[in-house]
């Protein structure tokens, strides 16, 4: 088995800033499901936005891919289950195959991304 492995960290007041100055950020990064997760966080939303973001760059550096052809941010969708753990999604599939773990502190937000793939 082979494990691919991604990590990223973001400030949180940047997502903020980005989000707050265009409209167009939000709807271009986050699908419905998350912004509906991250503004029913209240006060503590960007923390939120924010450790999505970071896990979508980091399924991106996992993949060795990054952003562009047929990935791109909102195709990557960030979901917890009932119990708060996160899955990342693929233009709607849930990645069996994949790991992720999100963090936050006052300023900052980290992901890590594990993908788990047979070799060949």
């Amino acid at each position: 088995m082979k494990l691919s492995t991604g990590v990223d960290i973001v400030e949180i007041q940047r997502v903020k800033q980005a989000i707050e100055k265009n409209d167009a950020f939000i709807n271009r990064v986050y699908t419905k499901n998350e912004i509906d997760y991250c503004e029913g966080k209240g006060r503590e939303k960007y923390k939120s936005y924010a450790a999505r973001f970071a896990a979508k760059e980091a399924y991106s550096k996992a993949m060795g891919t990054g952003f562009g052809g047929t990935l791109s941010p909102v195709s990557i969708e960030v979901i917890n289950n009932k119990e708060g753990k996160p899955y990342i999604y693929i233009n709607g599939e849930k990645k069996e195959n994949c790991d992720v773990s999100l963090s936050h502190s006052k300023m900052y937000a980290v992901a890590y991304v594990v993908i788990f793939k047979e070799e060949d």
